[in-house]
């Protein structure tokens, strides 16, 4: 049982078949430069840039790439938030034939060292914001060569950057004069003596882009994605939406280092003539007032966001009728919240619904939709165009029958080069099947119904998902267990009406430590320190034993059965 459903229009069931461009990301791009050069490519706190600006830019910054040494299939580690010099940057790497490695800003010094050292990182980029870390661990980055930083003023107007300077600016310690750095100006300029073209001539499967992700065993892995597979998901997103046209604004809230947002949100938009509202950061309270401002046509979020939404207080006058498309990714969006925020379109004036779709990094975001003009119940939609679903008995590659459950696998375009680096690994999730394809192997659970809609069931990895963030227990264990009270830890999520799920550890300390307040609170604060913000545990329990499974494992899912006991007591 093989499935690739055929993409159905609006207007009945012409199957569609696409023809993706044959280029790199930043000739793609160029191209859509080249025939809406006046069109707006992104805003920015209120600043536009169009899009034969934006090229001009990019041209600009690979000229000091170039400059600054940055050669073909070069690592360079982009660590920002969504700001026009992400962007820049981004396509800059793509042009010279780098890879983008791209990382979440709010990582921890550890991570950070980590994803520089795992990419093997020549340079990177961030914010003044964020140099503190960078300079933490950059002694321990033997292959760094180069440290670029920028500032969110930077990319604003005069007038914004003066307002700027007394409110967020004051808050950020200031560089220090010694510092091994490049400013962000400085490095614009290293360019300008640059008489080479900057351009390397690289094919579509060509490496370009790494995300990291836990894959099949929850250990994080560098993902490199080629140039078709950004291509061919920006091709898709917009054949399964037909109401899409040149000049439609997308709400870019999904961060840049994640699938979601880099692959939707921006590079979908940036290839066919659409605008990127970027917003580098953005509270519940503000979401109405982006909205508000924006009139945006599409925004794309997880399910945390438009459960975030309907708690706002007085939005009774919010009108969304500028709404074309509302999507909803990166974690299981529940029934109840669907209906309940379909309820809330309805009585905002818009004409669409809450629309789910389904993916994995490893495919760089969403293979599978709901289409615009039908849903089925629990469903998750049906496959992009020119992609295949199966489903297998799981731990196999034998298919199942229609309605039976089994690990979603997936076959197309959009799916990964390799996990970098780790060939045991990538042989373990792409496999040849019988049918002469490679297969990605999820990881999850689903069942799939004779018209080819696909039901998502759970996820076969042990994972834990919170405001749409991936969160690997076994490497919070890991670093819990380095501390100096912890004999023992075990993490798990526990449900929560607002993030779908929270971190929650549970702690045997050492012989000699008794729990208290001290102790928990010094925990946090180690923690923090070597945690992304989203997987700080919200609760530590201390434990004077875990209970074990009986060939001595701890047992983590008896603690989330008592979690659940106690949740629904």
């Amino acid at each position: 049982m093989k499935v690739k459903t055929p993409w159905y229009s609006v207007a009945g069931d012409t199957p569609t078949t696409l023809d993706y461009p044959d280029c790199t990301m930043f000739e793609a791009v160029e191209a859509c430069a080249e025939k809406y050069p006046d069109h707006i490519a992104y805003d920015f706190t209120g600043k536009r840039t169009s899009y034969s600006r934006a090229l001009d830019d990019i041209c600009e910054c690979a000229r000091s790439l170039r400059a600054i040494g940055i050669r073909e299939y070069d690592r360079v580690t982009i660590c920002l938030p969504n700001t026009p010099q992400a962007v820049t940057m981004f396509y800059a790497i793509n042009m010279i034939g780098a890879v983008a490695n791209m990382i979440h800003p709010l990582s921890s010094e550890n991570e950070i060292k980590f994803y520089l050292n795992d990419s093997k990182s020549v340079a990177a980029i961030t914010l003044d914001l964020f140099y503190g870390k960078f300079s933490s661990v950059i002694k321990s980055t033997p292959c760094l060569k180069s440290l670029i930083i920028t500032s969110v003023k930077d990319a604003l107007s005069r007038v914004m950057k003066l307002g700027y300077k007394f409110t967020e600016g004051r808050k950020i310690t200031p560089l220090p004069r010694d510092a091994d750095i490049i400013l962000w100006r400085d490095f614009l300029k290293a360019g300008s003596s640059l008489t080479e073209d900057p351009r390397i001539r690289h094919k579509k499967t060509d490496p370009a882009v790494i995300l990291y992700s836990g894959g099949t065993t929850g250990i994080t892995k560098g993902i490199l994605l080629s140039n078709l597979n950004f291509n061919a998901l920006g091709c898709q997103v917009v054949a399964a939406n037909p109401i899409f046209g040149p000049g439609d604004k997308m709400l870019a809230i999904m961060p840049m280092f994640h699938g979601f947002g880099l692959g939707v949100s921006i590079h979908a938009m940036l290839i066919h003539g659409g605008r990127c509202i970027l917003v580098p950061r953005f509270t519940a309270s503000t979401y109405a007032d982006l909205l508000r401002k924006h009139k945006p046509g599409f925004i794309a979020g997880v399910p945390t966001l438009y459960e975030a939404l309907l708690r706002i207080e007085g939005i009774d006058d919010l009108d969304l009728s500028c709404l074309k498309g509302v999507f909803s990714g990166g974690d299981s969006l529940s029934t109840e919240l669907k209906k309940r925020f379909d309820a809330f379109l309805r009585a905002h004036n818009a004409s669409v619904l809450l629309r789910e779709g389904y993916g994995t990094t490893e495919c760089v975001t969403a293979s599978c939709l709901t289409p615009p003009h039908t849903s089925r119940e629990g469903s998750i939609g049906i496959p992009l165009p020119d992609t295949f679903y199966k489903i297998v008995k799981t731990g196999t590659v034998d298919e199942v029958p229609y309605g039976a459950e089994g690990e979603i696998c997936i076959c197309g375009p959009t799916v990964m080069l390799e996990y970098a680096g780790r060939p045991e690994e990538t042989a373990k999730t792409l496999r040849k099947h019988a049918d002469g394809l490679t297969w990605l192997h999820t990881g999850d659970l689903g069942v799939m119904d004779q018209d080819g809609f696909v039901y998502f069931r759970q996820r076969l990895k042990r994972l834990i998902i919170t405001s749409g963030y991936n969160v690997y227990p076994s490497q919070l264990e890991n670093i819990l267990d380095a501390n100096k009270y912890v004999h023992i830890s075990c993490v798990i999520g526990v449900k929560d009406p607002y993030k779908i799920q929270k971190v929650k550890a549970f702690i045997v300390l050492k012989p000699g430590y008794l729990p208290s307040d001290d102790i928990r609170e010094e925990l946090l604060r180690y923690c923090e320190k070597n945690m992304a913000k989203h997987a700080v545990p919200s609760d530590i329990e201390f434990r004077d034993d875990l209970p074990k499974t009986l060939v001595g494992k701890v047992a983590y899912r008896m603690l989330e059965e008592e979690e659940l006991s106690k949740a629904s007591a």
